[in-house]
């Protein structure tokens, strides 16, 4: 049995947990703590929108690897809500269809390796007039964009198959979705063309 991405793992968990005392925590907290009904979590990895839960009736998190999962389990005791994990990839959601009012994504179309496959299946198990809430790292305009065709084989080695060239918004678009609010996030603190521009979305199928 595989373990995992443990070394990303354990580097993406610091990471986050220090940008969850800035700007990161914020971020998520507006992006799911209106939440309410059945949310589905896609690749939740070590659980970083699990505290800013607040009002989900169901909320079903699913991760495949199995070192994220093993932290995500940690913060059990961070939750104010009822939840559950699944060992599922996106691309392949254990789930019945239209059985879900929101599915969220947190930094996991730059790294799925299909995601047209799992945009199939975010439409598939939401239901009618369901949302798709976003806050992911997409493709950067101009030269920056050039930068990020560069870099993208190491960083994709070193980060778990993290792409960060990918045109992500209008990958949700071409998968039959409205994108109905659009923010660019600008963080605080410096960050490298790995992880910008940000964007924060709003959609539905």
């Amino acid at each position: 049995m595989s373990a995992g991405h443990r070394w990303f793992a354990a580097c993406y968990d610091r990471l986050d947990t220090v940008a969850q005392r800035g700007w990161l925590g914020e971020r998520r907290r507006q992006l799911v703590a209106d939440l309410k009904g059945t949310v589905v979590e896609i690749g939740a990895g070590a659980g970083g929108n699990l505290p800013h839960y607040r009002d989900a009736d169901d909320l079903i998190l699913t991760e495949p690897d199995p070192a994220m999962r093993a932290r995500l389990d940690r913060r059990r005791g961070l939750a104010r809500v009822r939840f559950e994990v699944l060992d599922a990839p996106a691309e392949a959601l254990p789930l019945p269809d239209a059985s879900a009012d929101v599915v969220v994504s947190t930094f996991v179309l730059c790294t799925v390796p299909h995601p047209a496959a799992a945009l199939a299946e975010v439409r598939r198990v939401l239901r009618p007039g369901g949302e798709l809430r976003l806050l992911e790292h997409v493709r950067a305009d101009g030269r920056m964009a050039h930068v990020q065709d560069a870099i993208r084989p190491l960083w994709s080695l070193l980060a778990a198959g993290c792409q960060p060239n990918r045109s992500t918004l209008a990958t949700v678009e071409h998968a039959g979705f409205t994108l109905t609010a659009r923010e660019e996030v600008h963080p605080a603190v410096p960050l490298g063309p790995s992880l910008l521009p940000m964007v924060m979305a709003t959609a539905r199928s």
